[in-house]
């Protein structure tokens, strides 16, 4: 049952070594619990990014954690932007945070545009990654996709035209996982955004499931 204030947005601070990064929360009673991945620092992107907000509330909407968080050196996040491992280390310090509040051992990670290249890199490295879905995903090559070894969602707009659709298509079912596409949509999801909340949010429940 969602109990009163759950959808309310929370900030919070998550320590990632010396240093502290600035994030927000949802309450849920729903598991698993949603890590919202944002853009890389390169690509000019944040926790506010209005994907990110769609996401978290629809996956607090629907009962789930949630928790999304801007990189060190983006917003009010402690430290300078970093590269590859860097980022990788801020998206661990997260999930340890998510999975601690949430009382959780595993949870989902949704990643947005090169975000995806953190995501496999967590998914990868960590089992506690129990599903993965990938908002737009950019900056991957295709096949990277089939290596997946969780649950998988792949959310691209119609006329995303960054990644080949036939090519993301197969990897994705190599996995078994599932393609959702988002017509009359380019990949910021100016029109028809509500559909890609819609998706992540039956998503989590079949993870959930029910």
């Amino acid at each position: 049952m969602v109990q009163k204030g759950q959808f309310l947005e929370r900030a919070t601070l998550v320590p990632v070594g010396s240093e502290v990064m600035e994030g927000t929360t949802h309450r849920g009673s729903r598991a698993p619990p949603l890590l919202v991945i944002p853009p890389r620092p390169d690509e000019g992107g944040g926790m506010d990014h209005v994907i990110a907000a769609e996401l978290v509330w629809a996956a607090a909407n629907a009962g789930f954690p949630t928790l999304r968080f801007n990189h060190r050196g983006v917003g009010a996040s402690q430290g300078k932007r970093g590269r590859d491992l860097e980022l990788l280390a801020d998206a661990e310090a997260a999930m340890q945070m998510l999975l601690e509040n949430a009382g959780a051992n595993a949870l989902a990670v949704a990643s947005l545009h090169g975000g995806a290249q953190v995501a496999l890199a967590l998914q990868a490295k960590h089992p506690a990654v129990g599903g993965l879905c990938l908002v737009a995903p950019a900056l991957v090559a295709p096949e990277v996709l089939s290596r997946v070894t969780c649950p998988l969602l792949v959310v691209q707009g119609e006329e995303d035209t960054r990644l080949p659709r036939a090519a993301v298509s197969a990897a994705v079912a190599r996995t078994g996982g599932d393609l959702e596409v988002i017509d009359d949509a380019g990949p910021t999801f100016q029109r028809n955004l509500p559909q890609v909340g819609r998706a992540v949010a039956a998503w989590l429940r079949r993870l959930s499931g029910g």
